[in-house]
Protein backbone atom coordinates (compact mmCIF):
# COMPACT_ATOMS: atom_id res chain seq x y z
CA UNK A 1 0.00 0.00 0.00
CA UNK A 2 1.70 3.63 -1.09
CA UNK A 3 1.32 6.32 1.31
CA UNK A 4 0.43 9.77 0.33
CA UNK A 5 1.65 12.81 0.41
CA UNK A 6 0.74 14.79 3.49
CA UNK A 7 -1.92 17.52 2.36
CA UNK A 8 0.26 20.33 2.29
CA UNK A 9 2.87 18.90 0.29
CA UNK A 10 2.08 20.62 -2.79
CA UNK A 11 2.17 23.92 -0.89
CA UNK A 12 5.79 22.48 0.59
CA UNK A 13 7.25 22.54 -2.75
CA UNK A 14 5.39 26.02 -4.28
CA UNK A 15 7.27 27.36 -1.37
CA UNK A 16 10.72 25.81 -2.16
CA UNK A 17 10.57 27.22 -5.59
CA UNK A 18 9.64 30.47 -4.53
CA UNK A 19 12.80 30.59 -2.15
CA UNK A 20 15.03 29.31 -5.06
CA UNK A 21 13.12 31.95 -7.55
CA UNK A 22 13.68 34.24 -5.32
CA UNK A 23 17.19 33.62 -4.55
CA UNK A 24 18.38 33.04 -8.11
CA UNK A 25 16.27 36.53 -8.98
CA UNK A 26 18.37 38.56 -6.06
CA UNK A 27 21.96 37.19 -7.32
CA UNK A 28 20.50 38.84 -10.90
CA UNK A 29 19.49 42.05 -9.73
CA UNK A 30 23.00 42.22 -7.34
CA UNK A 31 25.09 41.20 -10.43
CA UNK A 32 22.97 44.36 -12.57
CA UNK A 33 23.54 46.80 -9.59
CA UNK A 34 26.70 45.35 -9.04
CA UNK A 35 27.59 46.39 -13.10
CA UNK A 36 25.15 49.41 -13.26
CA UNK A 37 27.01 51.53 -10.20
CA UNK A 38 30.07 52.07 -11.94
CA UNK A 39 28.56 52.27 -15.40
CA UNK A 40 26.10 54.90 -14.65
CA UNK A 41 28.92 57.06 -12.91
CA UNK A 42 30.85 56.73 -16.33
CA UNK A 43 28.03 57.70 -18.24
CA UNK A 44 27.22 60.80 -15.94
CA UNK A 45 31.10 62.21 -16.17
CA UNK A 46 30.47 61.85 -19.81
CA UNK A 47 27.41 63.82 -19.81
CA UNK A 48 29.39 66.54 -17.29
CA UNK A 49 32.21 66.87 -19.48
CA UNK A 50 30.69 65.95 -23.56
CA UNK A 51 27.25 67.88 -23.84
CA UNK A 52 24.91 65.71 -25.48
CA UNK A 53 21.03 66.09 -27.22
CA UNK A 54 20.10 67.16 -23.02
CA UNK A 55 21.75 67.37 -20.01
CA UNK A 56 22.24 64.02 -18.72
CA UNK A 57 20.76 62.31 -21.64
CA UNK A 58 22.94 59.58 -21.87
CA UNK A 59 22.97 58.67 -18.25
CA UNK A 60 18.93 59.02 -18.37
CA UNK A 61 18.84 56.36 -21.69
CA UNK A 62 21.29 53.92 -20.09
CA UNK A 63 18.51 54.60 -16.55
CA UNK A 64 15.61 53.47 -19.01
CA UNK A 65 17.59 50.01 -19.81
CA UNK A 66 18.38 49.68 -16.35
CA UNK A 67 14.74 50.19 -15.44
CA UNK A 68 14.05 47.34 -18.32
CA UNK A 69 16.21 44.74 -16.66
CA UNK A 70 15.28 45.16 -13.19
CA UNK A 71 11.38 45.00 -14.82
CA UNK A 72 12.26 41.65 -16.56
CA UNK A 73 14.37 40.50 -13.26
CA UNK A 74 10.64 41.09 -10.93
CA UNK A 75 12.43 40.34 -8.00
CA UNK A 76 8.93 40.45 -5.36
CA UNK A 77 6.99 38.35 -9.03
CA UNK A 78 6.32 35.48 -6.23
CA UNK A 79 4.30 37.71 -3.85
CA UNK A 80 2.33 39.67 -6.66
CA UNK A 81 -0.77 37.96 -5.54
CA UNK A 82 -0.74 39.27 -1.67
CA UNK A 83 -1.72 42.69 -1.18
CA UNK A 84 0.62 45.20 -1.01
CA UNK A 85 0.86 47.75 2.32
CA UNK A 86 3.79 50.04 1.79
CA UNK A 87 3.91 53.57 3.57
CA UNK A 88 4.49 56.26 0.41
CA UNK A 89 5.50 58.78 3.46
CA UNK A 90 8.68 56.61 4.18
CA UNK A 91 9.73 55.87 1.21
CA UNK A 92 13.14 56.59 0.14
CA UNK A 93 12.23 58.82 -2.95
CA UNK A 94 9.34 60.64 -0.14
CA UNK A 95 12.39 60.84 2.30
CA UNK A 96 14.65 62.66 -0.25
CA UNK A 97 11.75 64.72 -1.52
CA UNK A 98 11.66 66.27 1.50
CA UNK A 99 14.88 66.91 1.82
CA UNK A 100 15.19 68.18 -0.99
CA UNK A 101 12.12 70.44 -1.02
CA UNK A 102 14.20 72.15 2.69
CA UNK A 103 17.38 72.65 -0.01
CA UNK A 104 15.06 74.09 -2.70
CA UNK A 105 13.52 76.80 -0.01
CA UNK A 106 16.96 77.63 0.95
CA UNK A 107 18.50 78.26 -2.32
CA UNK A 108 14.67 80.51 -3.29
CA UNK A 109 15.57 82.65 0.05
CA UNK A 110 18.83 82.90 -1.22
CA UNK A 111 21.06 81.28 1.34
CA UNK A 112 24.05 79.55 0.79
CA UNK A 113 23.11 76.73 -1.04
CA UNK A 114 22.29 79.44 -3.90
CA UNK A 115 25.66 80.56 -4.26
CA UNK A 116 27.08 77.24 -4.50
CA UNK A 117 24.52 76.02 -6.97
CA UNK A 118 25.78 79.16 -9.30
CA UNK A 119 29.26 77.94 -9.06
CA UNK A 120 28.49 74.62 -9.79
CA UNK A 121 26.48 75.00 -13.11
CA UNK A 122 29.02 77.87 -14.41
CA UNK A 123 32.34 75.09 -13.57
CA UNK A 124 30.39 72.45 -15.63
CA UNK A 125 28.86 74.77 -18.12
CA UNK A 126 32.38 75.99 -18.53
CA UNK A 127 33.65 72.13 -18.77
CA UNK A 128 31.47 71.39 -21.42
CA UNK A 129 32.13 74.11 -23.42
CA UNK A 130 35.70 73.05 -23.26
CA UNK A 131 35.26 69.72 -23.87
CA UNK A 132 32.91 70.10 -26.79
CA UNK A 133 36.37 71.80 -28.21
CA UNK A 134 38.58 69.27 -27.89
CA UNK A 135 36.31 66.43 -28.50
CA UNK A 136 37.33 66.11 -32.44
CA UNK A 137 40.77 65.86 -31.02
CA UNK A 138 40.46 63.32 -28.69
CA UNK A 139 38.50 61.36 -31.02
CA UNK A 140 41.43 62.18 -33.57
CA UNK A 141 43.81 60.67 -30.75
CA UNK A 142 41.93 57.33 -29.98
CA UNK A 143 41.59 56.98 -33.89
CA UNK A 144 45.63 57.14 -34.10
CA UNK A 145 45.94 55.22 -31.04
CA UNK A 146 43.41 52.19 -32.35
CA UNK A 147 45.16 52.47 -35.71
CA UNK A 148 49.21 51.81 -34.25
CA UNK A 149 47.63 49.15 -31.74
CA UNK A 150 45.97 47.44 -34.94
CA UNK A 151 49.24 47.22 -36.71
CA UNK A 152 51.16 46.26 -33.76
CA UNK A 153 48.34 43.25 -33.32
CA UNK A 154 48.35 42.18 -37.32
CA UNK A 155 51.05 39.52 -38.43
CA UNK A 156 54.29 41.04 -41.09
CA UNK A 157 54.06 39.35 -44.50
CA UNK A 158 57.97 39.59 -45.00
CA UNK A 159 58.88 36.32 -44.88
CA UNK A 160 59.17 33.58 -42.13
CA UNK A 161 59.77 35.14 -38.37
CA UNK A 162 63.05 34.07 -36.62
CA UNK A 163 63.44 34.22 -32.99
CA UNK A 164 65.90 36.19 -31.62
CA UNK A 165 68.74 34.05 -30.15
CA UNK A 166 69.08 34.30 -26.41
CA UNK A 167 72.37 34.77 -25.02
CA UNK A 168 73.40 33.09 -21.66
Amino acid sequence: MDALPPPNSHERWKFLRDVGVFQFKLALNNLHNFVQIPVTLAIAAVDLIFKGESEGSRFYKFLEMGRGIDDSIDIYSVIAHRERSLNREYTVDAVLKRLEDVIVREYEKGGTAASVKTALDKAIDEMQAKANLGKDRAADVVKTAAEKLREKMEPKSSGPQIPPAHSP
